[in-house]
């Protein structure tokens, strides 16, 4: 059976999970994190790891959010198209599926999250450029954890967007029979609207749980219901030819309105920027229990940085004395010389009318 283009992507093979899941892994990740920490402050501290409080699940997720929202203030003031921010988004929320904040803070990441995401949607700025407008950053800043970013990424930088669904539900409106000739221009507030909404989607789970189509469905259907319903409808008209097997089956109207409407549900109640005092009072809290590990200057750090080293070099000198045994020390690594070419000389034809 042909299945959809995005059901081949990566998103939908290794990016979508339910809303059980996805608190689960925030709060087995938490878990984890708090209890690494707590050891490594205790390492080096008796003690100390008592009066530290501990940031929880919920509000690491509530930083990270207030930093998606950021993204969104940075795009506009370098007027990236929606596409960069729309990627950007998605990289900082998969990110933090993989990572905690007590080891890499949010602010860090979302730099790095936007400039990766200018040169994956093909909106490249130079790294001067961009570091130069984004006040206390320097290059390093961002390119120190690109690695690590696209790392947790698996290296699947493709995302695919509800704004673009959307764009493409409402090309297709205008084509319904009965649409008004100018509707596009008559009824342009109810996709301006639409849109608003798909970015207000950002600042929550929904990319995780539903499909792009899904999602900018319902924030259709948030603006005109009627419109996204008739929409819906002439879709379940079409007649699909008998020898056509390998067309998917399509989901039950109840399954899809169900769908829809939990869409609606989690943009209306959780897509809104958090309170800045609840995310600076995290923050606050955050720089008491980050993972010393990654603290420049601690003992944590230092001891870190030290083994770091001690194993760098004893691997260099593993790799030099392998290479001193088998002979290869005054080996050329690029290979032996090339030959000096033959030149070809002048081909000395026989002439067939000399006289003998």
């Amino acid at each position: 059976m042909k299945r959809p283009l995005y059901e081949a992507s990566t998103q939908y093979k290794n990016w979508r999970y339910s809303p059980e899941r996805l608190s689960q892994i925030r709060t087995t990740m938490n878990e984890a994190a708090v209890g690494v920490i707590r050891k490594t402050f205790e390492a080096y501290e008796p003690g100390s790891s008592s009066n530290v409080s501990f940031v929880n699940a919920h509000e690491e997720h509530l930083l990270v959010t207030f930093y998606v929202h950021k993204i969104s203030q940075l795009c506009g003031h370098f007027r990236f198209p929606e596409e960069v921010e729309a990627t950007a988004t998605s990289y900082l929320k998969r990110f933090y599926l993989k990572n905690t904040v007590m080891d890499w803070h949010p602010k860090n990441v979302m730099l790095t999250a936007l400039f990766l995401a200018t040169k994956t949607t093909n909106n490249p700025i130079s790294l001067d450029a961009y570091a130069s407008h984004i006040p206390n950053t320097v290059a390093s800043d961002v390119l120190d954890l690109e690695f690590l970013v696209s790392q947790s990424l698996a290296f699947e930088f493709a995302v695919w967007h509800a704004h673009r669904a959307l764009w493409g539900i409402w090309l297709d409106i205008q084509n319904l029979p009965d649409s008004l000739p100018d509707i596009a221009q008559t009824q342009k507030s109810i996709y301006d609207s639409a849109l608003s909404h798909v970015r207000a989607a950002r600042l929550t789970d929904a990319e995780f749980i539903y499909t792009p189509s899904q999602i900018a469905l319902a924030c259709i259907s948030l603006v005109a219901p009627a419109l996204a319903k008739k929409w819906l409808e002439s879709k379940a008209n079409i007649t699909i030819p008998e020898n056509q097997t390998d067309i998917p089956p399509r989901p039950s109207a109840a399954a899809l309105s169900a769908s829809i409407e939990a869409i609606e549900s989690i943009i209306t109640e959780t897509g809104k920027v958090p309170n800045v005092e609840a995310v600076r009072e995290v923050d606050r809290r955050l720089r008491t229990c980050k993972n010393p590990e990654k603290v420049v200057g601690t003992k944590a750090y230092l001891a870190r940085k030290a083994e770091a080293e001690k194993k760098a070099e004893e691997k260099r000198n593993k790799k030099a004395e392998g290479q001193k045994t088998n002979g290869a020390g005054d080996v050329d690594p690029f290979g032996d010389p090339l030959a000096e070419p033959v030149k070809p000389g002048l081909v000395d034809y026989d002439d067939d009318d000399d006289d003998d």
